[in-house]
């Protein structure tokens, strides 16, 4: 008998389930008291329903195989293609806007890392059929308060936000194209972890000129009340949501950040993650507007 689980799987004794249990029904708390529904979907999916979206190169970072019945499947990486398609199943019926959330335990088959194994536990709190900042805010703001009922503070985490459409703004309105703007995010996303003669290089991989990566790094540099004032209309949202949040009385948790870009190519509005106050860990939570539709 083997005495291990396998690498980057994890054994739950009885005193680390009482751990995880508490966790979950303090998610499962905050949830109920923001009006959230709770649903799940199956861990086992149809490959295609990932590749669709991300392409085939993704197969590499998925537990993916050949069934029994010769179907192409993988287990769930994450939870937002079992929404799209469960809501797409019954969008006639449903009562909008959704407000739905479920703790699905998700798989990446991918090198493990600090706080980041091959499979895991997570809350996924969403909101459809709400186009205004009030969607993006609430979110938000039941992330710090899902912190503050395990005990946290202001002093001890932070919620850093931006907005795609301003970080766009900001940078077309400096000159570059829409061709330039995935390696632009590429480079705004790590400005902070990797050393700046490295992003050069990504950028004049990328064949920026000295005006476009200077572009990139004024626009990563921006914080505050600098970047909504630069943003013009494109920050409206972005406004918004944190004038919203400081009327909850979240305003010390928050932080505007333009470095927060967020890796998945989905995200089309105001994206978020929230750190421990020294960012010495990874993200503790994120989150982001995108389109179902994927337009």
């Amino acid at each position: 008998m083997q005495g291990k689980a396998l690498p980057g799987f994890r054994d739950f004794y009885p005193e680390d389930l009482s751990l995880r249990n508490h966790i979950f029904a303090t998610w499962r708390s905050v949830a109920a008291r923001y009006g959230f529904e709770e649903y799940d979907g199956p861990p086992l999916e149809s490959l295609e329903m990932y590749t669709q979206k991300s392409g085939d190169e993704i197969v590499q970072q998925l537990y993916a195989f050949r069934d029994k019945g010769d179907r192409e499947v993988a287990l769930r990486p994450e939870m937002t293609p079992t929404l799209a398609r469960m809501v797409a199943a019954r969008v006639q019926a449903l009562k909008k806007p959704i407000r739905w959330f479920s703790i699905p335990q998700l798989f990446r088959y991918e090198r493990q890392q600090r706080g980041r194994l091959r499979e895991h536990f997570q809350l996924n709190m969403d909101i459809i059929g709400e186009a205004g900042p009030l969607a993006d805010a609430e979110l938000m703001a039941a992330s710090i308060d899902i912190m503050r009922a395990l005990g946290f503070g202001a002093g001890d985490v932070r919620l850093r936000v931006s907005d795609r459409r301003l970080i766009k703004a900001l940078l077309t309105g400096r000159g570059l194209t829409e061709g330039q703007l995935p390696a632009a995010y590429a480079v705004i996303d790590r400005s902070e972890r990797v050393p700046r003669h490295v992003l050069e290089e990504m950028l004049r991989d990328a064949k920026f000129g000295k005006k476009e990566s200077s572009a990139v790094f004024e626009v990563a540099a921006l914080r505050g009340t600098d970047a909504l004032t630069q943003g013009g209309q494109s920050a409206e949202h972005l406004t918004g949501a944190v004038r919203a949040l400081e009327a909850m009385g979240l305003g010390d948790f928050v932080s505007i950040d333009l470095t927060i870009v967020r890796g998945l190519a989905y995200y089309t509005g105001i994206v978020w993650e929230l750190f421990d106050a020294s960012k010495s860990l990874r993200a503790i939570a994120g989150g982001g507007r995108y389109e179902l539709n994927g337009d």
